[in-house]
C-alpha cells in the first residue's frame, strides 16, 4: 500500500475504500434497519379495515340491544295493562262481565283487551259443586311490525251468589 492511497477494508463481504465510504455504508444499514421498524402502507390499510369491521359489528350489536329493549318495554306495557284489568275485576263487588272488549293505548300502539268469563264449575273430591267461582280469561292483542301478537292470563274470581 502506498502513501496517500486509501486504506482498503472488508465490510460485509465488500471491499470499502476509505472512511467516507464506510460512513455511507453505515447510513444505508441504518436506513434498512429503520425501514424494517416502520409500517408499510398496506399494513396500515389492513389495520384500518379491521378496525372499521369491528366498529360496524359494534354498531350492529348496539342496534340489536336497542331493539330488544324497545320490545321488552312494549311487552311490559301489555303486562301492566293485563295486571291492571285483573286487579279491577278482583276488586269489583259484582260478578265479572261474561264478555267485554276494550281498546287501550299502551304508548306503543293500541292494544285490544278481550275479557271472557264463565262459571268455573269446580267440584270437591266428594263431588260437591263449588258455586260462585268464575274463570276469567283476559287476552291482549296488538300489532308489532305488521305481525299480530297476543298475551293471555287466566284467573279465578269468587263472588258469593
Amino acid at each position: 500500500m502506498q502513501r496517500g492511497e486509501p486504506k482498503r477494508t472488508l465490510d460485509s463481504g465488500h471491499w470499502i475504500l476509505g472512511a467516507a465510504m464506510k460512513h455511507q455504508v453505515s447510513t444505508i444499514k441504518q436506513r434498512r434497519a429503520l425501514g424494517r421498524l416502520g409500517f408499510a402502507l398496506y399494513e396500515v390499510l389492513l389495520g384500518v379495515a379491521i378496525f372499521a369491521v369491528g366498529v360496524l359489528a359494534l354498531g350492529r350489536a348496539v342496534e340489536n340491544c336497542m331493539n330488544a329493549s324497545m320490545l321488552n318495554a312494549e311487552e311490559d306495557a301489555v303486562r301492566q295493562i293485563l295486571s291492571n284489568r285483573m286487579a279491577e275485576i278482583q276488586a269489583a263487588r259484582a260478578a265479572p262481565d261474561s264478555a267485554k272488549e276494550d281498546k287501550v293505548d299502551s304508548g306503543y300502539g293500541m292494544v285490544k283487551l278481550l275479557q271472557k268469563s264463565a262459571s268455573a264449575e269446580l267440584t270437591e273430591p266428594n263431588n260437591t259443586q263449588l258455586n260462585g267461582i268464575d274463570l276469567v280469561i283476559l287476552t291482549a292483542q296488538w300489532q308489532r311490525g305488521g305481525v299480530s301478537q297476543s298475551k293471555q292470563i287466566k284467573f279465578y274470581v269468587y263472588r258469593p251468589r
